[in-house]
């Protein structure tokens, strides 16, 4: 693998991170030329952006049966009790890792990552929590666009021969959490939340210019609520199988099939006759088509309400669900 998991820099001063500004808005003003010379100020080494921490520190060998020292009992593993005793307390589990709750929050902490020279794809889920814990003031649609953009920018400068898979879609693919995404590869999440199929065929050549193996395309659940019929929904998806197409030749492009939701203007039947038509289209656009809905749908065609958080929005077991399905799909294609 040519990218090598790396620690983050503990050798930047302690003022580095009071330099950043403490808000989205205020890092928007930032100019490329300012979130480059940030990157390369900050230490005379700087890591490339293309790095990441790794998840946890290899742990020192020890002996299978260390000797207690003189006075201290052993405890046991979590969660077991030693012979003889009922009023042992088990060990607490392990904290939560905090990751960021709101919008504004992913905001502020993707725009840090970036002035920092990291991809937020590749650092731990609390990174920067100094900055988008006080994040409060909601960025606009062209913020999200701004952002975005100046990702899949320094992606594409950056990448060298490291494998990149590129999501596109609306809030469903915007929170899906990086930190359980395959590592062998770079992900680059251009999904901004609220999005209809239009408006993502519309940002298609912000990441024009990077080279990704692997395009998952899922849009077309907001097109729905706001009303638009079956045959928009489609032909838009349609053109976006076919503006990837001619933009990324060599990629495999997969479309995902429309989620269930729990909604009532939304009915389960009116998605699985969609996601029939879609699969369908996929196959004329030589596209892969990954079966979600199968998976997400209870007996009745609406969102198993176990993966949902309101009927739309997902669930961390939905999102390990789908995660699930990705590995799958990137299985397939790399045997194909």
């Amino acid at each position: 693998m040519v990218c090598q998991d790396l620690q983050l820099r503990s050798d930047r001063p302690a003022s580095f991170h009071q330099q950043l500004p403490m808000s989205g808005l205020e890092l928007l003003a930032l100019t490329e030329a300012q979130l480059a010379a940030s990157a390369s100020a900050s230490a005379p080494d700087p890591v490339p952006i293309l790095q990441t921490a790794p998840k946890t520190l290899p742990e020192p060998a020890v002996p299978a049966n260390p000797p207690a020292p003189a006075g201290v009992a052993i405890q046991p593993e979590f969660g077991a009790l030693p012979p003889g005793r009922s009023d042992f307390t088990p060990l607490a589990p392990p904290q939560v890792i905090p990751r960021p709750r709101s919008g504004s929050q992913l905001f502020v902490q993707r725009w840090a990552a970036l002035r920092a020279g990291r991809l937020y794809t590749r650092l731990p889920s609390d990174s920067f929590q100094d900055l988008w814990s006080r994040a409060t003031r909601q960025p606009t649609h062209e913020d999200w666009k701004r952002l975005l953009a100046q990702e899949a920018r320094v992606v594409a400068q950056s990448q060298g021969r490291s494998r990149l898979s590129v999501l596109v879609g609306d809030s469903l693919t915007l929170w899906l959490p990086p930190e359980d995404l395959a590592g062998d590869r770079l992900w680059l999440n251009q999904s901004i939340s609220g999005e209809t199929s239009a408006h993502v065929l519309s940002r298609l050549q912000n990441f024009a210019q990077t080279r990704p193996d692997t395009i998952y395309v899922m849009a077309g659940v907001n097109d729905l609520k706001q009303g638009a019929s079956d045959n928009t929904v489609l032909w838009n998806l349609r053109v976006i199988m076919r503006r990837l197409r001619q933009t990324h030749p060599s990629a495999q492009i997969v479309v995902q099939s429309i989620l269930p939701t729990r909604l009532d203007r939304i009915p389960g039947d009116r998605v699985a006759r969609l996601n029939q038509r879609l699969a369908a289209i996929a196959r004329q656009e030589n596209a892969q088509y990954l079966d979600l809905y199968s998976a997400f749908a209870d007996f009745d065609g609406n969102l198993r309400p176990e993966l949902t958080t309101d009927g739309l929005h997902l669930s961390a077991q939905g999102y390990q669900l789908w995660q699930q399905r990705l590995q799958q799909s990137q299985w397939t294609i790399a045997q194909s």
